[in-house]
This record gives C-alpha cells, sequence and structure tokens, in this order.
C-alpha cells in the first residue's frame, strides 16, 4: 500500500489511474419508457452488474435540493457535524469507514430511513439548528428511490420473463424492509494534482444489499471493476441515475446478475457529493435463488441465509473482501 507522507492522509492508499481506451466497453445507458428496457436491463445485470437510467421520472428539482442541503450540511464547523454522530453505524463520520480499519478521502452521513413511515421524525439525530429543510428534503428523495426502484425491479422481472412483476420489488416494500441512504463528501486532494493516480475515496467493494442507486454532482471519481478484472471510470451525469447490484440479488438469480465490485477516487481539484439509496430486505428474509429461475436440474450455488444474516456478517468484513464467500456451496 502506498500512503501519502502527510499526517491528514496517513493510510490512504493512492490507486493507479484506469487504462484509459478504444476497447474499453461504454456503461450501459437504459432509457425507463422504452419498450426494450427490460431486456437491456437484464442484458446490463449479467454483463456490467451495472447501468445509467434515465427518463426516470425524479424531479430534477428535488435532486439539486437535496444536493444544495447535503452541501450545505458538509460545509458546517466540525464540531457542528460530529453532533450527529460518531457513526456507530449510523450517523456523521470522517475519513474511517465501518469498524474494521477501512479508511477514505471522505466524510459522510449514514442514515437508516426503513421506518414506516418514514419522516423527519426519523432523522431527529441531525441536531444542527437549520436541518428543519434538510430533513424534509430528505424525506421526499427517499420517497422518490422507493418508487424508481419498484419501477426498476419490475421492469427487470419483465426481462426475466418471470409471472409475477413484483417477484423481486416487492423484497423491497413494507414497513420491516431494511433501506439505508449515504450521503458522501469527497473533498478535493490538491496535493496529487499532475501525478497518474488519485487518492482513495471509497476503497473496492460490493453492495450487499439486493439493489442500490447512486447520483452524484458533476465531479467524476466513480470506478467499477469489468468481468476481466480492469477498472473503467464512469463519466458523471447530474440527470440520470446508476444502478449497482447487490450481493443479495446475485443471489436471486443464482449467479446470472453480478453484484458489481466499484470504487471512488477523489478529484484533485472539485468535491464530489454522492447520494446512495440501498434498497434491503426484511432482516428475517430468507436470500435463495428464485424457483421461477432455476432451471431442470440446475443447483443452487449458495447456501441458505437470511438478510439479517448476511448483513452482520458483511459488518464484520472488510470492504474489499469477498463477501459471499462463505456463503458459497
Amino acid at each position: 500500500m502506498v500512503v501519502l507522507a502527510n499526517p491528514v492522509l496517513d493510510q490512504i492508499s493512492l490507486i493507479k489511474s484506469p487504462d484509459s481506451g478504444d476497447n474499453l466497453p461504454s456503461i450501459p445507458t437504459i432509457d425507463l419508457s422504452s419498450p426494450n428496457s427490460p431486456e437491456a436491463i437484464v442484458r446490463a445485470c449479467k454483463e456490467f452488474g451495472f447501468f445509467k437510467v434515465t427518463n426516470h421520472g425524479v424531479s430534477m428539482d428535488l435532486v439539486e435540493k437535496i444536493e444544495a442541503e447535503a452541501v450545505k450540511f458538509f460545509a458546517l464547523p466540525l464540531l457542528d457535524k460530529e453532533k450527529s454522530g460518531p457513526s456507530n453505524p449510523f450517523g456523521y463520520g470522517s475519513k474511517k469507514i465501518g469498524l474494521n480499519g477501512d479508511v477514505g478521502w471522505l466524510e459522510y452521513l449514514l442514515l437508516a430511513v426503513g421506518s414506516e413511515p418514514f419522516s423527519e421524525s426519523s432523522l431527529a439525530f441531525l441536531r444542527d439548528p437549520s436541518s428543519s429543510s434538510f430533513c424534509s428534503a430528505l424525506v421526499e428523495y427517499v420517497l422518490s428511490m422507493r418508487k424508481l426502484v419498484c419501477q426498476v425491479l419490475e421492469l427487470m422481472a419483465d426481462g426475466l420473463q418471470l409471472k409475477q412483476r413484483d417477484t423481486i420489488s416487492k423484497l423491497l416494500q413494507g414497513s420491516e424492509c431494511d433501506e439505508i441512504f449515504r450521503l458522501n463528501h469527497y473533498p478535493p486532494c490538491p496535493l496529487l494534482q499532475g501525478f497518474n493516480c488519485g487518492l482513495t475515496g471509497f476503497g473496492e467493494h460490493t453492495d450487499p444489499q439486493i439493489v442500490s442507486v447512486l447520483r452524484s454532482n458533476g465531479t467524476s471519481g466513480l470506478q467499477i471493476a469489468l468481468k476481466d478484472g480492469r477498472w473503467v471510470s464512469v463519466p458523471s451525469d447530474r440527470e440520470a441515475f446508476f444502478i449497482n447490484v447487490g450481493d443479495s440479488l446475485q443471489v436471486l438469480t443464482n449467479g446470472r446478475f453480478r453484484s458489481v465490485k466499484h470504487r471512488v477516487i477523489a478529484n484533485t481539484l472539485k468535491s464530489r457529493v454522492s447520494m446512495i439509496y440501498f434498497g434491503g430486505p426484511p432482516v428475517a428474509q430468507r436470500i435463495a435463488p428464485l424457483p421461477q429461475l432455476m432451471e431442470e436440474g440446475e443447483q443452487s450455488l449458495y447456501k441458505d441465509f437470511t438478510w439479517g444474516e448476511y448483513k452482520r456478517a458483511a459488518y464484520k468484513s472488510r470492504l474489499g473482501d469477498y463477501r459471499l464467500g462463505p456463503f458459497e456451496l
């Protein structure tokens, strides 16, 4: 691991910039209003585990509102932000990611938003006096993410030719669903300007949930790993959302879909602000390949487990660990 000789940046690794070239595939872009979107979603999930959606129906005014509120929060004095922490696991955090030694060049706000009905009272720990408008925007944004996820998962079911459109989406509906919302702020790191490398903002990992929905400001930094192990940068798009296949969806499809490994590299000159909604099922929900997808004689690639069991194992792991390994047959 390479580290910078600076006490503030100590132990945050440097990552070489990925190669660029004409032989790198483009990130799939899927128009949700297109009649071909179900098949396109399935192809993207199999090949990349990741895709961009347009014509998603989410108000850009709402998106810009929540982004502006996030920028205001992260611009507060550190002592004021720390009143909403420490993250254990929820609340405000800086540099430290989780409890197992992972670090990155970021600060963040991690929120449990699975309570039903989700309301501003669920965010009472945000103790900044000006946080009322922030909480209101968060509630509205999370509700819009639930709607978008349901739409994407029902189109996915159509593409998989499942008879019940809600086969997957119903796992993320109801009062017991385990949903998380994360706001990340990656400050610029001008010390690395001119070098062919970047400072790790958020280390490589997969998401353990079923799906996650990401949106960022106009600053790049997100990278995903291809099947062959190469890393490719994802161009930022303020008008679109990016969908990640999570570990649980990989299991539900018995490996047909791939949980995408991804990471974020801090920009040298610009701040990056990202918002991620993570859709997880109830903790007691059994995670196993969907019988409707299994072909005759096909065996499950995974042991039986519940979302709660997998979540506990994920919290005990490092970011870069292959979390599904202990659950494979």
